[in-house]
């Protein structure tokens, strides 16, 4: 049966307000521009962008901060269908630093959260390829419990499932309460994408590779994949084994917001396209050097072939 959404991104949908000045803390950065943000929804453009079916489903405030959020979804062609206005609370915004390397950055954490189940109905689920989310989004009711249902659902109805596990103590206090949330995810074999800077967020210290993907693996997902910026990329497949690439070299960092994002939007294309491993990563290596190189969102003239060859 021909599915017509390519991936379902679900989890929060926030404004970026991210500063002005390279390499500023944000107590010295004076000017911030804004960006829609949200890693599912950076996820959601991306996709779109690339010529996939996305579905965003988030929830954002009544508010001028929401209606902007619509027109920039609606822009760039992404279903905002299943997108809640919260009658109560405002749309959630987060302020991060500029960085060539991992920002700095507050939440202000209100609507993203009150994602419900009639907001992803069994029919849209049943029409999709791809479920994705976040470990941010995980991070708070209603949306987790949401979020867990939905996956479970995701999983019986065939889907491919996937997960960033973005984790923040800052976003998620209780890190024992993650790993437990992670590990019921995790039982339903997501693709798993994380960095070195959210590993030693979640385990509170630095860990080994052979670490990190053992214990991945033993929750059951089957392909993890580790991002180490500079230091490239290592898949850990139970079928295929370990997997390194180099990083991308690059002349100029212009902004390292949403990289990630970028990252997992081509190794989701790739996969959906059934592309190898080795070219998944390779794909989605090429879109995040082109996020490194361009602040806010991903350039408008993108030529994916150019991404695959």
């Amino acid at each position: 049966m021909n599915k017509s959404i390519d991936i379902i991104c679900i989890g929060e949908v926030l404004i970026d307000f991210i500063g002005h000045e390279v390499n500023a803390s944000i107590n010295k950065t004076k000017d911030y521009h804004r960006f829609l943000g949200g890693s599912p929804t950076n996820v959601a453009v991306n996709a779109s962008r690339l010529g996939l079916n996305s579905v965003l489903v988030a929830s954002c405030g009544q508010d001028g901060l929401g209606d902007y959020i619509i027109r920039k979804l609606n822009s760039n062609k992404v279903a905002t269908s299943q997108i809640r206005k919260s009658d109560t609370l405002p749309t959630s915004v987060i302020f991060v630093s500029k960085s060539t390397e991992t920002p700095d950055f507050i939440p202000y954490r209100q609507a993203d959260c009150e994602i419900y189940e009639e907001q992803l109905p069994d029919a849209t689920l049943a029409d999709a390829k791809i479920f994705h989310t976040t470990c941010f989004a995980l991070s708070k009711n209603p949306a987790r419990t949401t979020i867990l249902s939905r996956a479970k659902k995701a999983k019986e109805l065939g889907l491919r499932l996937s997960i960033d596990i973005n984790f923040s103590e800052r976003i998620w206090p209780n890190r024992e309460e993650a790993k437990q949330v992670l590990k019921e995810y995790l039982s339903y074999n997501p693709l798993v994408k994380l960095s070195e800077d959210d590993c030693f967020r979640l385990f509170a210290e630095v860990k080994s590779e052979e670490f990190i993907f053992e214990y991945f693996h033993a929750l059951g997902a089957n392909t993890i994949c580790l991002t180490k910026g500079k230091n490239g990329v290592v898949v850990s497949d139970t079928k295929e084994g370990l997997l390194y690439q180099e990083a991308i070299p690059l002349d100029e960092i212009k902004d390292t917001t949403g990289a990630g994002d970028a990252f997992w939007t081509g190794f989701l294309y790739a996969q959906l396209h059934e592309y190898d491993l080795t070219t998944s990563i390779t794909i989605a290596q090429k879109l995040a050097a082109i996020k490194l190189q361009n602040i806010g969102k991903l350039p408008d003239n993108l030529e994916i072939l150019e991404l695959i060859q």
